[in-house]
């Protein structure tokens, strides 16, 4: 960490990566090492990692140079075992577990839910807190009711009190539980001062439409949704009826997403374990841990 106090961040943790452009290499390659990697034992052979980021159609010397960034960014840890080959980096097992919860058990809140606000104080000289604070309160869905007072889902509590954890940031930051907020707005002209929800339409929107570019291949299309569908309950805090026009489109991203996944996953894993020879596993087929 750096020696100045206002710009202590974590070093040793492996963060959400929300900014990759979903299809782009980087985004492919994270999305399939966090489905794969650990129902694989945390281990892959590089020769089957670009085997797999083919069937992708990424071509090996830029399945190469994306492996070796991930690496940099300590998702992976290079490691020879019968043949060279990547880890998992223990690091990333939290972050992993967060994106299991995220993508595949995307929560919507209803009227009586609660809800969890944070309200900060943090000086100028601790102006690099503040700005990774935000940042990262926005990846979790979190709204802006003013530039010191965000909210979020009551549910996501935990994880905002983990983020000010990272940051240690706990002296400029409280967290209070809250329900029904009293407003002078209406609850959806309150969420579309808080949200933007226009960007939140037009995520789901490109989505839907990514559905109907997905390949044939069970294996190349499973991966192709995660990694379209990925970054949308992150950024989309569920948000109960009242606060959202009746055109909604998030019912029906979370409708499609949870049939095709439910369509392709034991196919797509059947590929893995063709490539890499590995016995098929007790359990379903392994679900989705990348977060970008």
């Amino acid at each position: 960490m750096s020696a100045d106090p206002g710009r202590r961040v974590v070093d040793d943790a492996v963060l959400d990566d929300i900014d990759a452009r979903p299809g782009s290499t980087a985004s492919l390659l994270r999305t399939l090492i966090g489905l794969y990697l650990r129902p694989l034992g945390e281990w892959v052979s590089t020769a089957d990692l670009i085997a797999l980021a083919h069937d992708l159609g990424i071509p090996a010397a830029q399945a190469r140079t994306g492996i070796t960034r991930l690496k940099q960014k300590g998702l992976l840890l290079a490691e020879r075992r019968h043949a060279v080959g990547y880890r998992l980096n223990p690091a990333a097992t939290t972050m992993l577990e967060r994106g299991d919860r995220r993508i595949f058990e995307m929560r919507e809140m209803t009227d009586a839910d609660s809800w969890c606000l944070i309200s900060f104080s943090i000086p100028e000289s601790a102006r690099g807190v503040r700005h990774q604070l935000r940042r990262r309160l926005h990846w979790i869905g979190a709204g802006v009711v003013s530039p010191a007072l965000w909210i979020c889902p009551g549910h996501l509590q935990d994880e905002a009190w983990q983020i000010v954890a990272d940051l240690d940031a706990h002296p400029w930051v409280t967290l209070f539980q809250a329900h029904s907020p009293v407003m002078a707005s209406t609850p959806h002209e309150a969420a579309a001062a808080w949200w933007d929800l226009d960007a939140l339409r037009a995520e789901h929107l490109a989505f839907q439409s990514a559905l109907a570019a997905l390949p044939d291949d069970p294996f190349a299309g499973y991966v192709r949704l995660i990694d379209s569908w990925r970054v949308l309950p992150y950024l989309d805090p569920g948000l109960p009826p009242s606060m959202l026009p009746e055109d909604w489109p998030g019912g029906a991203s979370v409708a499609e997403f949870t049939r095709l996944s439910a369509a392709l996953a034991d196919a797509a894993w059947r590929r893995v374990r063709e490539v890499t020879a590995t016995a098929a596993p007790s359990s379903p087929a392994p679900r989705d841990a990348s977060a970008g």
